[in-house]
């Protein structure tokens, strides 16, 4: 495991009722690009007694919304709780235990002789709003298992984007904001030591952009930001020539080509199959899991993994059948193996250092990239990948091929994150483009360091985050898209005051 260095400062979690978002960038990049193993060390499986492996994360997320007393931020969690008749608003009781409970399953399930692993996923909002709502008994059960070592061999965080945008349509300058405001989100409630040990990554609603500029941008963020690996949906990416991915069980490569010609790469485990939460609350992944046997990758035989994520709380299978499911297959695997032989359950790092450890490079896993992109690189030759080219390429092929769209691909590509909601995402490019010019003149009398820490700054840049999350281009036009107008509003009114 990484050592740290000395001089790390304790964090404050909350500085003048606002989560601690930004001000000590230096030192989160300073704690999370590192080569350590993370799982290795501790590990209590061998590659060689393992048939197939599967991964499960869980994703939690509330959007942070301005109905709060006399309009403050608030956790939509909170006003579940407050106004019980509207809607479903009656589950936030089972919802906020969802987000409480894995610190009560996995400490049984360990003192029981199993050998669980769970990866979790969860919005800065909801980490902001637990905290407000004064649920610091939910944040202590998360805690327990981060924290303690006894429990840290079993549970994987992911990281994510702060206020849960969706990558594609985020303004490429906000990208890094967002994971960096995540990682130091984390490490202040957490600590140093739990924030150096993410090493995954979880796109919010795993929407992946495929428009060449916006992806790289993306892909350099989580590497300048020391992510070792994302998780990605199966239909949201393709093989370098178009077609659909034949070994979805295995690690791939994802290529990021940009504009300019410049390529980079990450490592993705292949989330299969839908959106519908009964995969993760049934435990499908172990059982789709037990059909497979090991395969080639390079000149290694390696068990073959089942990767899945589905919303930890949301729906009457995760409320309601997901505990028993849970616990039943983690026994299953004791009774056939003791937990640690045949098919397991793994976390996601925990599985690529294992298989990076027995000889396997990322040079040898088959590669991908994002959905539509090939027929982009068809039409621009290799020595002409210049912004133009690209740009016409893509203008031809939107008017000549009719399912052609840079809008990214998601679990949910039912629905459009842009289509109809230009209310919303106009005021967010507009607050987006005024927040970096008034950082950039800044910048040009005082330190980053110096202006991140200010109050102002961390206010604009909430509300700036804020008005990027998902769920105000989800549920329609009305109270939704309204409280994204009155949050676009109050971030101007914060960059009129302009009082630096």
């Amino acid at each position: 495991m990484q050592t740290l260095p000395e001089t790390l400062p304790a964090l404050p979690e909350i500085i003048n009722g606002l989560p601690n978002i930004c001000g000590w960038e230096t030192e989160v990049l300073s704690v999370v690009n590192h080569d350590a193993p993370v799982f290795l060390p501790k590990t209590n499986l061998h590659l060689e007694d393992i048939n197939a492996g599967f991964a499960i994360a869980l994703h939690m997320h509330q959007p942070t919304i301005p109905a709060g007393y006399d309009g403050g931020l608030i956790s939509n969690l909170q006003y579940m709780f407050e106004h019980p008749g509207e809607g479903d608003n009656h589950n936030a009781g089972p919802f906020a235990y969802c987000y409480s409970r894995m610190g009560d399953f996995i400490p049984e399930l360990v003192s029981q002789g199993c050998n669980p692993r769970v990866m979790l996923d969860y919005s800065g909002n909801l980490f902001w709003g637990l905290r407000q709502m004064g649920r610091s008994d939910i944040i202590d059960n998360l805690k327990r298992i981060t924290c303690d070592r006894t429990y840290q061999p079993y549970v994987e965080w992911l990281g994510t984007m702060w206020s849960h945008a969706v990558i594609p349509s985020t303004p490429i300058a906000d990208i890094k904001l967002q994971i960096l405001a995540w990682q130091q989100h984390f490490a202040a409630i957490f600590g140093w030591e739990a924030l150096a040990r993410v090493k995954g990554f979880s796109p919010p609603e795993m929407h992946l952009p495929n428009h060449p500029d916006t992806f790289f941008a993306f892909v350099k963020a989580l590497k300048e930001c020391g992510y070792r690996w994302l998780l990605v949906q199966e239909h949201s990416v393709e093989t370098i020539s178009g077609q659909s991915l034949i070994h979805k069980h295995l690690p791939h490569r994802l290529i990021a080509r940009n504009s300019q010609g410049e390529t980079i790469s990450i490592t993705a485990l292949i989330k299969t199959q839908g959106s519908d939460t009964k995969l993760v609350g049934q435990m499908q992944p172990y059982y789709e899991a037990k059909t497979l046997s090991k395969q080639q990758l390079g000149n290694v035989l390696i068990p073959p993994i089942v990767s899945q994520i589905g919303d930890g709380e949301n729906g009457g299978v995760m409320m309601n059948e997901f505990p028993s499911a849970f616990n039943q297959a983690w026994w299953d695997m004791v009774n056939h193996g003791g937990g640690k032989t045949g098919v397991v359950g793994m976390c996601g790092t925990e599985y690529l250092e294992l298989i990076t450890d027995a000889g396997c490079q990322p040079e040898d896993y088959p590669t991908c990239q994002p959905v539509g992109q090939h027929y982009i690189w068809e039409r621009v030759s290799a020595d002409n990948v210049q912004p133009e080219a690209v740009e016409n390429a893509i203008l031809e092929l939107k008017q000549t091929n009719p399912n052609f769209h840079m809008d990214g691909a998601s679990w949910t590509n039912h629905i459009s994150w842009v289509k109809g909601y230009e209310n919303v995402l106009s005021p967010m490019y507009q607050l987006s483009s005024a927040f970096h010019e008034n950082v950039n003149e800044l910048l040009a009398t005082q330190s980053p360091a110096s202006l991140t820490k200010k109050s102002n700054y961390r206010n604009l840049l909430l509300h700036n985050l804020l008005l990027q999350t998902s769920c105000f281009r989800y549920w329609g036009q009305g109270t939704w898209t309204d409280y994204a107008r009155e949050i676009f509003q109050r971030g101007e009114e914060l960059l009129q005051a302009n009082n630096w």
